[in-house]
């Protein structure tokens, strides 16, 4: 295969890619509301923690 159709046959295919990846996206809303919640839940739990002890030097 001549490197000029090789070329030409990738530029589509990434085309094509490309275009699917456009129409594919997660909506944001959603992804943002369920790392916000995450969010909370993780400094929920790190409230909740025990402080450790401190570490004594001698």
């Amino acid at each position: 295969m001549h490197s000029d159709i090789h070329l030409r046959l990738h530029d589509l295919r990434a085309a094509e890619l490309r275009d699917r990846a456009r129409t594919h996206r997660p909506p944001r809303e959603d992804l943002r509301t369920q790392l916000g919640w995450t969010l909370v839940e993780l400094g929920l739990r790190l409230v909740q923690q025990q402080p450790a002890p401190a570490a004594r030097i001698a």
